[in-house]
């Protein structure tokens, strides 16, 4: 099947006849080439986008699988050249970068998009430096995937903490989850890799193309993905809350009394088991009344967070940032947690800081080595549960856990 690029383009009209093939650009270093289409680059946006050279402009393109490439520059469609391999690319007789986009067509039809790599980063310096201290107090706003407008064009920035790795690239049901075409670069010393894709939005499903130091290639699920595929399934999935809380009474009133001089006793509920089959917004309907009406002004709640075993009652986590999705979306959630508040009832979280397991998939040597756990196996796994240990000893681990 041919890899198609079906991410979702900017309104741009009807696709522009071909006006003509574009100049020779100067070849890619040989080296840089073979780590390009390895997966294995530290800063793709230097070999693909457009660039000045001698003579105009270079414009390079990666899309495995495509029929042709053009460049599409003031309504006018230029052919890139071949290079094998899915490399397009060619000069233009331009005294400056312009503004352009590019139409890929496979056998199935073309489309028109913006090129990912004509954008600056996304992600700010403050943001890069607070990771690297290991403070970064609003941490999901900087990693993972977030649909923004960036530089006037709408789409989703992915970004991951991967130190180790040689290269990093997204992967997505939209790509058939090869990364070949979207290589991420590489922020420098914070260990970040970002990259904007144009057109991507909610609920695309995705997952990061980890290139090791050691030369293995494996997919992995966003730590700080904000919302991830229902168990079995392991994918992490873009999402963006249009939630509008109710609970501004309870936000204004909820510290007014200092908690050790008030009634104060807490109902532990695991909710997949509670009333099985029930989403949160069905909870939200039976649970506030039911805790009130024994008189609890708390609700704890066994672990939230996603976790692909559900006998664990949640308390081996692989997605610490994720509301389940057994029960529903993150608005779904938002909605109980919004309705405990309206009822008086306030919610207490169980957190997992003790240890995470060992799917490949997830957290376990992240980036091809040890990253979320100690290096050292012996303090690696746990003795009781097999699972691994956090390294509290990196702030970047303190900070993912805290935030």
């Amino acid at each position: 099947m041919a890899l198609r690029d079906t991410s979702i383009p900017e309104p741009s009209g009807p696709v522009p006849p071909a006006s003509g093939a574009c100049g020779t650009a100067p070849p890619i270093d040989p080296a840089d080439r073979g780590r390009l289409l390895a997966g294995a680059h530290h800063d793709p946006h230097a070999l693909l986008g457009a660039h000045p050279v001698p003579g105009g402009v270079a414009f390079r393109a990666l899309r495995p699988f495509a029929r042709e490439v053009s460049v599409v520059v003031d309504g006018e469609r230029h052919a890139l050249v071949s290079e094998e391999d899915g490399l397009f690319s060619g000069v233009l007789p331009l005294a400056e970068i312009p503004a352009y986009t590019l139409v890929v067509a496979y056998e199935e039809g073309e489309q028109e998009t913006h090129d990912p790599y004509r954008f600056l980063p996304a992600l700010g310096e403050l943001d890069l430096h607070l990771i690297g201290e290991g403070r970064h107090e609003q941490l999901w706003r900087a990693l993972g995937a977030h649909p923004m407008t960036h530089e006037g064009v709408t789409g989703t920035r992915f970004t991951v903490w991967a130190p180790n790795a040689q290269g990093v690239r997204v992967a997505a049901d939209f790509t058939h989850w090869d990364g070949t075409a979207f290589p991420m670069r590489s922020l420098g010393s914070s260990g970040v890799w970002e990259l904007f894709l144009p057109g991507v939005g909610e609920g695309t499903r995705y997952k990061f193309e980890i290139h090791s130091r050691y030369g293995h290639r494996f997919l992995k699920a966003d730590p700080m993905a904000r919302a991830a595929e229902e168990p079995p399934n392991t994918a992490s999935v873009v999402t963006a809350s249009a939630y509008e809380w109710g609970d501004t009474e309870w936000m204004r009133t909820r510290a007014d009394t200092p908690v050790h001089e008030a009634p104060f006793s807490v109902y532990e509920v695991h909710l997949p088991s509670w009333r099985p089959g029930l989403t949160y917004r069905e909870l939200a309907d039976v649970l506030p009344a039911y805790v009130k009406d024994l008189g609890f002004t708390h609700v704890e709640l066994m672990p939230v967070a996603e976790h692909p075993y559900g006998p664990s009652w949640g308390y081996q986590v692989t997605g610490f940032y994720a509301p389940t999705a057994r029960l529903g979306s993150p608005d779904d959630f938002r909605f109980l947690v919004d309705a405990l508040h309206r009822a008086g009832i306030g919610v207490i979280m169980d957190w997992v800081p003790a240890h995470f397991p060992k799917d490949d998939w997830a957290l376990a040597r992240f980036d091809g080595d040890p990253l979320y756990e100690p290096g050292d196996e012996r303090r690696a796994t746990h003795p009781d549960w097999g699972t691994y240990t956090f390294d509290f000893a990196r702030t970047e681990v303190r900070n993912f856990l805290v935030a």
